[in-house]
């Protein structure tokens, strides 16, 4: 194989790497492998504009001082995640602060970082954090282009912006990105016309790969996008309060707590406390079609005053399997029941698909072609 076939076949891989790891994080709402920063915070560890490889905490190993995260902040920059370094570990959570600045976030407002709001951890190798120059300033290109053409399309079609910029962005950017690798793929010399046109459309194999991948991602966005943690604020008093979230030190207050689920397939819901002053009850549940469930949550003020805040982590799994095999796997890890439901959604589809559609490529038909894909599908179910 030509050098230079390797590194375009390099270069494919690292695009569609770059582009699935930014709509998955684009989809669930934090990053996925990659991460980038929009600010000169973590400079010179990470530059203005730099991408960064990230490990989601359920895979990384126990946050440690010097680590490097991507959290949920609540005050600073006006909120949502930021990319900070832990700095110190308290009993109440971490502090954190930007290489670049001369304060804690905690001086600036921010609360102690809990555990459950970190989302990832950046990949470091020899105490130093694997980067990616320019992947941020990338993507903010391509996001101020869409901008325009959001606005554009909205002011002619007299409606209000079409979807996120963001999404918007990450869509456009995967599909061009597909197109180009697909076209690189099937397209052939225009000098071999006779070979190309028998060459010619996508693999069948592809195509019905494709639709599995898609169906794979959405069950798994449905699983995923509702779940995660959710904090409750409380204040430890010396006294007794009408207030839900003020509560006397030392004593318990209980709410109801309410889980629903949008969706037209029942899911299955586990809940972790995040520490000994929070609770749930039922910890789990089978939620059916566009139904919810009341629950119990019960939050105990500690002995000493002040503001704290608890959280309850939701895991949410496609009730495709039997409660107990689903329970099973998530003692193992709470990712196991998505890995076996998604081969358990993708891989039946895909292998039905090649049965029906066959094999060879989807292309244009004319008139010296043969059956087409959707004669080949009526005449499997006719046998």
């Amino acid at each position: 194989m030509d050098w230079r076939d390797g590194v375009k076949k390099g270069l494919a891989v690292a695009a569609i790497v770059i582009v699935v790891s930014l709509v998955l994080g684009q989809l669930f709402g934090q990053p996925v492998l990659l991460s980038y920063v929009t600010s000169d915070s973590m400079e010179p560890t990470i530059q203005t504009g730099d991408g960064f490889v990230t490990v989601p905490t359920a895979a990384a190993d126990a946050v440690e001082e010097g680590d490097v995260v991507v959290y949920r902040a609540e005050q600073i920059q006006g909120g949502g995640l930021t990319t900070h370094r832990v700095v110190e570990e308290t009993d109440r959570g971490f502090v954190t602060q930007g290489d670049n600045n001369p304060f804690t976030d905690q001086d600036s407002g921010e609360p102690v970082v809990k555990r459950e709001q970190i989302v990832a951890v950046a990949w470091q190798v020899d105490g130093g954090v694997v980067t990616i120059p320019g992947l941020g300033l990338l993507v903010g290109g391509i996001q101020n282009v869409l901008v325009t053409v959001q606005r554009t399309l909205s002011s002619w079609l007299g409606i209000p912006t079409l979807v996120g910029v963001q999404g918007l962005a990450y869509l456009i950017f995967a599909l061009t990105v597909g197109l180009y690798l697909l076209d690189r793929r099937y397209s052939t010399d225009r000098r071999r016309e006779r070979s190309r046109e028998r060459n010619s459309g996508l693999s069948a194999r592809l195509v019905v790969g494709m639709m599995a991948a898609s169906l794979v991602l959405a069950a798994t966005a449905a699983m995923v996008g509702p779940a995660g943690p959710q904090s409750f604020d409380v204040v430890s008093a010396d006294f007794e309060s009408e207030r839900s979230d003020v509560i006397e030190r030392g004593t318990a207050e209980s709410l109801q707590y309410t889980v629903g689920n949008g969706g037209q397939v029942p899911v299955y819901v586990f809940f972790e406390e995040g520490s000994e002053n929070v609770s749930i009850d039922p910890r789990e549940a089978r939620i059916g079609s566009t139904d919810s469930v009341n629950g119990t949550l019960t939050l105990r003020a500690p002995s000493e005053t002040g503001s704290y805040r608890f959280f309850v982590t939701e895991y949410r799994y496609l009730a495709v399997l039997p409660q107990s095999h689903v329970f099973a796997l998530y003692e193992l890890h709470p990712w196991a029941p998505i890995a076996v439901i998604d081969a358990m959604i993708g891989v039946p589809f895909y292998v039905v698909g090649r049965l029906l559609i066959g094999t060879g490529r989807v292309r244009r038909r004319s008139r010296d072609d043969g059956p087409g894909i959707l004669d080949r599908v009526r005449a499997r179910f006719r046998s």
